[in-house]
C-alpha cells in the first residue's frame, strides 16, 4: 500500500550538467501561447509507431511533457509535467486540488494498471450534506461554491504513486517548467479568457476575484499576462518535499481552513488529507470489432462506456455513416439506455454492489439493444443485470469541467489520463495558487429517491464519488498497444468517446476527423447536441424519428485520442480546446 510519505530512497541522482542543460532548453517563449496553425499542421503528421508522443489540451503543457520525454523520461514523468503545467494554464478544468483517473500500459510486459486519484468525502461527511434546513436538495449554484463541496484531493498522491512504481527521471526534476511560467507568467489563452467572461459562481468568490484581477481592477481578458508566483512557490515544495508538500503541514493546514469557511462549511480534517490513499484497480476490457476496449472500473463509469459500445456492435451503425440520421439515432437511443443504467448502479464498489458483470453480459446486453425502435422512445428506464441490487433512481448532476491527456515514452509505455477539479474553476476557492475541487457534487444530493430507495451514489464518510471520466487503452488482437482516447464533459464524456470510437474504427474516419464529428449527447428525456454542425438532412431525419436536437451544454467536449493504424500513428486532438499533438522530441 502507497505510503502517503512519499519515499525519496529510490529518486535517481543526476549530475549537474543534465540540470543546467534542462534550464538552457528552456526558454522565455514558453510563457506565450504558440499560434494554433503550425500547431494544427503538426497533428496530421504520420509518424513511425515507436517514437514517442504527448497529446494535451494546451501547448504549453504539451511542450513541457515533451521536453521531459527529450530529456529520457519516462510517460509518467512526462505526465506529472503536463498535469503541473495544465493546474497553471487550464485551471478551468484540472489542477493539484483535483483528482483523476489514470489508466497505464506497460511496454514491456503489456500489463494494464489504472490509478484511481479519485477524491473522497471527509470521515465527517454525512448522506444529508447536501441538503438544506428544508429537507430539500440545495441548488447546484449554492454548492458548488460551498466548503462542503471539496473532496479530500487525490491526484498528486496518485502521480507520487505512478512515479514510485513507473517513473525514470527525479520527481524534484518535473516541476521546472510548470514553476518558471508561473513565477514569468502567461498569456491567457482565447479558451481561459471566453471561460473569465461567462458569470460562473466560482469566478464571484473573493479568491477567483482577486487572482484574475488586472492593474485596473478589472477581470483579465485572452491576451492578458498573468503571474502566479504562489503556485511557483508550492511547485518547489512539492519538488522537494513530494506529496507531503500539500497532505501535511502548512498546504494543508490551508485547506482545511478554506473548506471550512462560510457560506456552507465543509468537514474536512487534516487527517483527512494525511490519510488519503489512492488505488491501484485492474482495467476493465471488453472487445469492440476486433480491440479489447479497457477502461478503470466503478467508481468510473468506464463499464458503462463499454455497455454502449457493446450495444453499438447489435446494430448496423457500421454499415452506415456519419451523414446518415439512422447511424445517430442508433447512437442516442444506445445511449439513453446506457445512461439509466449507469446513473442506477453505478458508484464507489467499497459501498455498493455494482453489476459490473451484468453490465456486460451478452444476453442482458442484447435485450438492452433490442429495446431499440424505430422512433424515439419514452426515457427508459434502468433494466436489471444481472447481480444488480435494487437501488433508487439517481439525479446527481455532473458539471463538465476536466481535461484528458495522453503520454507514451519510447520505452512504449502508455498514460491515458482524464483529471479534474470537477466544475469550472472547482469551487473558486484557491489555496497557494492552485483551485480546490468541488468533488463531492458529483454524489447524489439526495440520499434516497422518491421511494425512499438508497441512491447507490449517495455520499458517505471515505467514499469516492461516481465519475464519468474513461481513461481508455486499446488493445490489438495480440495484447499490443493499439490506441488510447479519452475526454472532458461531466457526464457527456462517455458519449464523446464513444461517439469518436465509432468514427474512427466504425466509419475508418482518421482520428482528427473522428473527434471533429458533431456531438451527441443522449440522456433521460434530452437530446443535447451541436446542431450547427449536424448537415440539415440529419436533423430532418433526427426529427423524423422523434428526435429534435437541442444545443448541448457549454464546455463542449475535450477528446484526445490516438490510434496505431498499420504501424504508424494517428493522434487528434479535440477542435473545440487548443490541444495540440506532439510527436518525437522534436530533435
Amino acid at each position: 500500500m502507497f505510503d502517503l510519505v512519499y519515499s525519496f530512497r529510490h529518486m535517481k541522482i543526476f549530475p549537474l550538467v543534465a540540470a543546467v542543460a534542462a534550464l538552457l532548453t528552456a526558454s522565455c517563449t514558453q510563457t506565450a501561447m504558440p499560434a494554433p496553425a503550425p500547431v494544427a499542421a503538426a497533428t496530421t503528421a504520420a509518424t513511425q509507431q515507436e517514437e514517442p508522443f504527448v497529446i494535451a489540451a494546451n501547448p504549453l503543457a504539451a511542450q513541457a511533457g515533451r521536453d521531459v520525454l527529450k530529456r529520457g523520461g519516462s510517460a509518467i514523468d512526462a505526465a506529472i509535467a503536463v498535469q503541473a503545467m495544465l493546474s497553471l494554464v487550464e485551471p478551468q478544468s484540472s489542477g493539484l486540488g483535483g483528482g483523476a483517473f489514470l489508466t497505464y500500459y506497460d511496454g514491456s510486459s503489456g500489463k494494464l494498471t489504472v490509478y484511481d486519484g479519485r477524491e473522497t468525502a471527509p470521515a465527517q461527511a454525512s448522506p444529508t450534506m447536501f441538503l438544506g434546513a428544508d429537507g430539500k436538495p440545495l441548488g447546484f449554484r449554492n454548492a458548488v461554491v460551498s466548503g462542503r463541496a471539496t473532496g479530500v484531493p487525490g491526484l498528486v498522491a496518485m502521480l507520487a504513486m505512478v512515479h514510485e512504481d513507473h517513473g525514470s527521471l527525479d520527481w524534484n526534476s518535473l516541476f521546472s517548467a510548470a514553476e518558471r511560467t508561473a513565477e514569468d507568467g502567461f498569456v491567457i489563452s482565447p479558451r481561459l479568457g471566453r471561460f473569465l467572461a461567462i458569470p460562473f459562481p466560482q469566478l464571484a468568490t473573493p479568491d477567483a476575484t482577486a487572482y484574475f484581477a488586472g492593474p485596473d481592477g478589472q477581470r483579465m481578458t485572452t491576451g492578458d499576462r498573468i503571474r502566479n508566483p504562489e503556485y511557483a512557490d508550492f511547485l518547489r515544495r512539492l519538488a522537494a518535499n513530494g506529496p507531503d508538500a500539500l497532505y501535511r503541514g502548512s498546504t494543508a493546514a490551508r485547506i482545511v481552513s478554506k473548506t471550512r469557511s462560510a457560506p456552507l462549511e465543509g468537514r474536512m480534517t487534516l487527517a483527512d488529507l494525511a490519510g488519503y490513499k489512492p488505488v491501484k484497480r485492474e482495467a476493465l476490457c471488453n472487445p469492440y470489432r476486433g480491440y479489447r476496449v479497457c477502461v478503470p472500473p466503478p467508481p468510473s463509469s468506464g463499464v458503462a462506456m463499454l455497455q454502449l459500445l457493446a450495444m453499438l456492435e447489435k446494430t448496423d451503425i457500421a454499415d452506415r455513416g456519419p451523414d446518415d440520421p439512422q447511424a445517430w439515432f442508433l447512437f442516442a437511443e444506445a445511449s439513453r439506455l446506457m445512461y439509466a443504467d449507469r446513473d442506477q448502479y453505478v458508484a464507489d464498489p467499497a459501498f455498493v454492489s455494482v453489476p459490473v458483470k451484468g453490465f456486460l453480459d451478452p444476453a442482458y446486453v442484447a435485450t438492452r439493444a433490442a429495446l431499440i425502435g424505430k422512433t424515439a422512445s419514452a426515457p427508459p428506464k434502468a433494466g436489471t443485470p444481472p447481480g444488480a441490487v435494487q437501488a433508487g433512481a439517481d439525479h446527481t448532476m455532473e458539471p463538465a469541467g476536466t481535461s484528458h491527456f495522453i503520454v507514451r515514452d519510447v520505452e512504449g509505455n502508455v498514460v491515458s489520463i482524464t483529471t479534474t477539479v470537477e466544475s469550472i474553476f472547482g469551487t473558486g476557492r484557491m489555496v497557494d495558487g492552485f483551485f480546490l475541487n468541488n468533488q463531492l457534487t458529483d454524489f447524489s444530493f439526495s440520499p434516497v429517491d422518491a421511494e425512499g430507495n438508497p441512491a447507490a451514489n449517495a455520499v458517505a464518510p471515505g467514499k469516492r464519488p461516481r465519475s464519468s471520466m474513461t481513461p481508455t487503452i486499446l488493445l490489438d488482437r495480440d495484447g499490443k498497444f493499439a490506441g488510447a482516447i479519452g475526454s472532458a464533459g461531466g457526464n457527456s464524456i462517455l458519449a464523446y468517446v464513444a461517439k469518436s470510437l465509432v468514427g474512427a474504427i466504425d466509419w475508418n474516419l482518421s482520428m482528427q476527423q473522428a473527434l471533429a464529428l458533431p456531438n451527441l449527447v443522449a440522456r433521460g428525456p434530452n437530446f443535447g447536441g451541436e446542431v450547427d454542425k449536424f448537415d440539415p438532412a440529419v436533423l430532418q431525419g433526427l426529427a423524423a424519428r422523434g428526435i429534435d436536437l437541442k444545443p448541448g451544454q457549454g464546455e463542449d467536449s475535450g477528446v484526445h485520442a490516438v490510434m496505431i493504424r498499420d504501424g504508424r500513428v494517428d493522434g487528434g486532438y479535440d477542435p473545440r480546446r487548443e490541444g495540440v499533438v506532439l510527436v518525437g522530441t522534436g530533435d
